[in-house]
């Protein structure tokens, strides 16, 4: 009896003190989409003064930085109950990803009712998805499902071992097919976690092939920031705050560096190694590397995207991967791309910079496909971009 009333009080104290944060009690639901796609956030924080809202569901705000004009997600108050339980209603919302985050008392908090985050440099917020039309492809649907694996590769340019991250579609393990190879480079700040997270590459990869509008394919997604082998608390410096600005950006390392990613892919995977089989995109400063690795490597990709891309360097580069812009670019085309193709949001702060770039290629009668869209410098443009481009390649 002495023993097993010791085993009783020991399962009560383990459920009582859970370890690993194993178990969760959680009094409210947040958030929850309901039948009209409007969407109810709740918070439990009775001592609380204030409760705010942030979220790219809200109207946005104008802000001004070194890099310009952007917008910002908007703040919306929560109100408090009796219970101490704060509330927000959303309008309806269109079917979409959206991320948000709370502020309690001027601190920005995530909602603990939600396990679902990401990590967008050194900020976590939550996320949900309304379901329908194009959000659709962001979730994990009963299709054949790819791998993604993280692998470090030898990049001599650089003089380090680096990580990257690799998308390989349904079957491949178990083939022997040969398969194209897509590029596709993340933003500054960012890292090889950053499309796969943020931009829900892999569901939108398994989901467009499983639907017919994508070819099977190979996706390479590299840490574009030349002085970092991989993702912060990735590498072998530990776990050292994320920063936005780090050595070796839009300099030109990277650039001059990207055969190396070639020819380890080349050599460890089953690709189809030529020009015709490779296409090369990226979002801001990855659109950036894209152009620029594009025009200084002519042979190498077919098929080019810029998603809101940045087209000169802010940092007034002086590597020679920028000198003869123009000369440079003459020479591309005239390999003829099978595909160079621009998309930006019509409140982007790079908008006119790309309005510039579209009129020297129309001033030379350069082939382009243009896409436009509304917002400006975010995610959601940028996975619409993905949906947009990968069916046109290959």
């Amino acid at each position: 009896m002495k023993k097993l009333f010791s085993s009783i009080m020991l399962l009560t104290a383990f459920v009582a003190c859970p370890q690993e944060a194993l178990w969760s009690n959680q009094p409210v639901v947040s958030p929850q989409i309901n039948a009209d796609t409007t969407v109810t956030f709740r918070l439990l924080a009775p001592k609380a003064a204030e409760v705010l809202i942030t979220g790219d569901f809200l109207p946005k705000r104008i802000i001004t930085t070194e890099r310009g004009e952007m917008e910002q997600p908007g703040f919306a108050p929560l109100q408090k109950n009796s219970d101490g339980i704060w509330e927000f209603t959303t309008s309806k919302l269109n079917p979409e990803l959206y991320s948000y985050s709370f502020v309690v008392d001027g601190m920005r908090v995530n909602d603990p009712s939600n396990v679902y985050l990401t990590r967008d440099i050194s900020s976590l917020s939550n996320i949900f998805i309304i379901p329908g039309a194009h959000a659709d492809n962001y979730a994990v649907n009963d299709v054949p499902h790819g791998t993604v694996s993280k692998v470090w590769y030898d990049s001599p340019t650089l003089g380090t071992k680096r990580r990257m991250s690799v998308y390989t579609p349904a079957g491949y393990e178990t083939g022997s097919e040969n398969y194209p190879v897509f590029y596709l480079l993340h933003g500054m700040g960012g890292d090889e976690e950053a499309w796969l997270t943020l931009g829900r590459a892999s569901q939108i990869l398994d989901n467009l092939i499983a639907q017919g509008k994508a070819k099977p394919m190979i996706v390479v997604m590299t840490n574009g920031n030349a002085s970092q082998e991989a993702a912060p608390g990735e590498s072998s410096i530990g776990m050292v705050q994320p920063n936005i600005s780090l050595p070796k950006t839009m300099e030109g390392s990277f650039e001059m560096a990207f055969p190396d990613v070639v020819t380890f892919v080349d050599s460890a995977y089953r690709t189809i190694p030529d020009k015709k089989h490779r296409a090369i995109a990226g979002l801001s400063m990855g659109g950036f590397h894209s152009c620029h690795i594009s025009k200084l490597y002519p042979d190498m990709f077919d098929y080019v995207g810029l998603f809101s891309a940045a087209i000169r360097s802010p940092y007034g580069g002086t590597s020679p991967v920028y000198d003869n812009f123009e000369e440079k670019m003459l020479v591309q085309f005239s390999k003829k791309p099978e595909l160079y193709w621009i998309g930006i949001g019509e409140n982007d702060f790079l908008y006119d910079s790309n309005v510039e770039f579209r009129k020297f290629l129309d001033s030379h009668n350069l082939p382009y496909t243009y896409y436009e869209t509304p917002d400006g410098h975010i995610w959601k443009n940028w996975r619409l971009y993905l949906l947009e481009f990968t069916p046109k390649l290959f």
